[in-house]
Parts: structure tokens; C-alpha cells; sequence
């Protein structure tokens, strides 16, 4: 099983993690700042390095510089950091603990953050918590010191971010034309990363100084809408899971990999007994979706209707469930149908006694199920025919299979358009029309409350718990 890896660092320079949410005792000293980052997902290269790497180094940085610029005790936390994108509760609980309790949310600005629904989250619940002046003749500001992690040039911000009065220019001007990843990648910036690193650190010292923003109730993360509803468009992907219940098991298989619920299949034990559809669900959210867990039996009747597809979908198939003939010929039908926009994974544990005694009748089975699936996979998207061996093999797949359902569906709503005769949407129309230099703006808050937008109901799933970053 996997466990959440969430850290602080203290001033004696140790990283505390933690597996348990535990409390907050009131005499403890808060962390000065949470580093809110969109988690990049690992290239689909084996053997790649970990993309948040930067993000990491950049983390304990800021620790280090924070630290000399204040007289933090031994033992007390610097910072905080989520190091991790599992799902759970006790990764929850940590996450709303710690968004309850820091003094300064700084948020690493790129696309990518703004597409994700964690951070969407992380920021909304930390604006919940009241912020008042240090003093009555001071200046209230957000608690929020945003970072540019990528020069973000003229990309139109959500509102919550667009109002913040921030001005990025003074933490020198190749900061402000390159953004800090490459000012860290790159030696040539090597100064102006540190100088950047320098007066962010003290930045969010003294609005940490300048303001009293008291430890907030912490709320139920994964239940918390977006903060950047305003921009974001909903992005669904509907995962849906083609395999057996427990007491649906022919008597030869082992039921060990299987649950009460269809969705439940863990096809990956004992390298993880996690619902294989949570860590599509997983996945799926660090490329800006907002996915929903179903039964493929439940979904197949709409999936061949008609009507236009209301998202792009990916299905999870057991080869062992069609053994099962009634319900093969209904991923016959759907084969036959072979939707563009409904992405195919076929994971298959070569450490499964059972996978490993059946292979090849399976395979064949599959091979004459799935023939049209299998020929129009595109040679950059092929995925192994042979199965999706590991859980890491699983995780380099899916997103190549949501991207291509993605733009499956694009293409199916565009070229929808041109036969009713609307005209075919530019680029530059794609990315919102013709937006002007980007300012920040200053928009202000009532006094006592932070600035927070409104979102309607977020994703849903029939699988337990949803959240994570992305």
C-alpha cells in the first residue's frame, strides 16, 4: 500500500513526513508558507526523471532563505509541501490541516495550475480563512504571494488570481520574462534565481508579518469546489470499469484481486489493492480532468446511442470478464461501434498466477473481441497488446489514452459544427479572443474575509474518495 508523503521542513533542517493527519496543538508553532504546485505527471519514457523536481528544489530554497530571514525556533516548521498525488483520507485530512493553518499561500503560477482542480481546491480553501491587518493604519492585503513558475505572457488568469495587487517585476525583470523554472535550468540566471528566491522569501515574511490570519475549522478537502471556476471549463472524463463482482468470479479465479462493486477490481496486487479506477482517477486529475468512476454495463447503452457523447470516456477491461458470453457480446457491440472519442487499457498482471496459467486463450479472446480498438490505435498512442503488465506500465498508458479521447471528442464537436453550419473556431478564438497585456488587478475583498469565486458541484464518482492534485 501506498502512504501519502506530506513534509514540513523545521529550522534544524530536518523533513518531517507524514502518514497520520494527527491534530494541531495551538502551542505549535504554523508553518510561515504552503507551496501550492500543480503535480506534472512522469513522461511516458521509462526510466524519466521526476518531473517536480524543480518544484522540490525550489521548496527547500525558499525554506532556507525564509529561515535566515527570521528567528524561527528549533523544531519549528518553515514550510510545507505536498510531495505526494495519492488519494485517501489521511492525505485529506493532512492537506485540510495544513491549508487551516498556514500564514502565506503561495501558489506557483503556470497553465497547468489553473487547469487543475486541486489547486483550484487548495486555493478556495484557503481563502476561507478571515485575514485582518496587523495593524489599523496598515494596508490589508490576501495572504497570497503568487509565483511565476513559467512565464505565463498574456495567458488570461481567473479572477481570483487577476485581482490580487502583486507586481512581479520586483523580483527582477529575467523572473518576470522567463518565470523561475528557467531561472533554476538554466545557469546563465543563476543570479537572478537567487536574487528572485531572496525577495520571495522576504515577501512572504512580511505579509506573514502584516497580517493575523487566524487557524481556520478545517474543511472536507475533496468536498471543496474550485477557486478557478471562472476560467476552467469543465473537462469530464467518464472512467468506466468492464469487470467482475466478487460473487460473479468463475470458480477458477482468485477473488483476491476483486471486490463487492465492479469498480472495485484491483487488478495490480499486492503492488497496490487500491481500486485500479482511483488510479485513473488519479491520473486523470493531473491532466485537468474532471473524471467520474462507472460500470461499463451501466455506460455502453449510451456510449452507442445516437445522441452526441457528453465527454470523452476511457474504459478499464478485465480479459477476464469476458469469458462471461452475454456481456463479451456487448464489448462486441461497443468494438463494432468503435467510438474515437472511448479510450481501450487492458491491464494484465504478469505476476498473477492465474493471469500467467491463461494467458494466451485471454489474449485471443481479447485480440477477437477488440478487433476494431485494436487496429485503430494510432502507432504514437499503440499501447503493449500483450497488457499493461505493472502498475507503473498502467500509469505511462492512460494518459495517452485519455489525451486521445480528448481529441477524439474535440474533433467530433468541431466538425458538429461545421455540418450545422457555425463557423469553425479559430486559435486564437480557442484561447479566448484577442486578450489584452496582463495586469494584475486590484480588486479587494470585504474586510475580515479573503476574495473567493463561486463554483457549482464538482466532479462526482462511484468510487470512494476523489481530490489530489494535479
Amino acid at each position: 500500500m501506498r502512504y501519502t508523503t506530506i513534509t514540513h521542513r523545521t529550522v534544524s533542517g530536518e523533513a518531517r513526513v507524514y502518514d497520520d493527519p494527527g491534530g494541531w496543538d495551538e502551542d505549535t508553532a504554523r508553518p510561515y508558507f504552503f507551496l501550492s504546485y500543480a503535480h506534472t505527471p512522469r513522461a511516458g519514457t521509462r526510466g524519466a526523471g521526476d518531473p517536480n523536481h524543480w518544484v522540490s528544489k525550489l521548496y527547500e530554497d525558499l525554506c532556507e532563505a525564509v529561515l535566515q530571514l527570521t528567528d524561527l525556533p528549533e523544531g519549528a516548521p518553515v514550510g510545507f509541501m505536498d510531495q505526494s498525488m495519492h488519494q485517501g483520507t489521511l492525505w485529506a485530512k493532512r492537506l485540510s490541516q495544513e491549508l487551516a493553518t498556514c500564514r502565506v499561500f503561495v501558489p506557483l503560477y503556470s497553465p497547468r495550475y489553473f487547469n487543475s482542480l486541486a489547486c483550484g481546491q487548495e486555493w478556495y480553501s484557503f481563502t476561507q480563512r478571515p485575514v485582518y491587518p496587523e495593524r489599523s493604519t496598515s494596508e490589508r492585503t490576501s495572504g497570497i504571494v503568487p509565483v511565476l513558475w513559467v512565464a505565463m505572457g498574456n495567458y488570461q488568469l481567473p479572477e481570483v488570481a487577476s485581482q490580487l495587487q502583486f507586481n512581479h517585476s520586483s523580483f527582477g525583470p529575467d523572473y518576470a520574462a522567463e518565470g523561475l523554472y528557467a531561472l533554476m535550468k538554466l545557469s546563465y540566471f543563476r543570479a537572478s534565481y537567487e536574487l528572485a528566491v531572496h525577495r520571495l522569501a522576504k515577501r512572504i515574511v512580511d505579509v506573514a508579518e502584516e497580517t493575523v490570519i487566524p487557524v481556520g475549522r478545517p474543511l472536507d478537502f475533496q468536498s471543496q469546489p474550485s477557486a478557478f471556476k471562472a476560467l476552467a471549463p469543465t473537462k469530464q472524463l467518464r472512467i468506466s470499469v468492464f469487470s467482475y463482482r466478487q460473487s460473479e468470479l468463475p470458480q477458477e479465479r482468485n477473488p483476491d484481486y476483486y471486490g463487492p462493486r465492479r469498480i472495485d477490481w484491483h487488478p495490480y496486487q499486492p503492488q497496490s489493492a487500491r481500486p485500479l479506477a482511483e488510479h485513473a482517477m488519479r491520473l486523470a486529475k493531473q491532466l485537468g480532468f474532471h473524471p467520474s468512476i462507472h460500470e461499463f454495463d451501466q455506460e455502453v447503452e449510451e456510449i452507442l446511442s445516437n445522441r452526441e457523447p457528453a465527454a470523452p470516456g476511457l474504459v478499464l477491461l478485465d480479459r477476464w470478464a469476458l469469458r462471461d458470453e452475454e456481456r463479451r457480446e456487448m464489448v462486441a457491440r461497443f468494438d463494432r461501434s468503435n467510438p474515437p472519442w472511448v479510450s481501450v487499457l487492458e491491464p494484465w498482471n504478469t505476476s498473477d498466477a492465474d493471469c500467467v496459467e491463461h494467458d494466451q486463450p485471454l489474449f485471443e479472446l481479447s485480440a477477437k473481441t477488440l478487433k476494431s480498438k485494436r487496429r485503430e490505435a494510432k502507432p504514437s498512442f499503440q499501447e503493449d497488446a500483450a497488457g499493461l503488465a505493472t502498475l507503473e506500465d498502467f500509469e505511462d498508458a492512460l494518459p495517452r489514452a485519455a489525451m486521445r479521447a480528448k481529441y477524439a471528442f474535440e474533433d467530433r464537436s468541431r466538425s458538429g459544427q461545421v455540418r450545422s453550419g457555425a463557423p469553425k473556431p479559430s486559435l486564437r478564438e480557442a484561447f479566448g479572443g484577442e486578450p489584452g497585456p496582463w495586469r494584475p488587478g486590484t480588486g479587494r475583498g470585504e474586510p475580515g474575509g479573503q476574495e473567493a469565486a463561486r463554483y457549482e458541484d464538482g466532479p462526482q464518482s462511484g468510487a470512494g474518495p476523489g481530490g489530489g492534485e494535479e
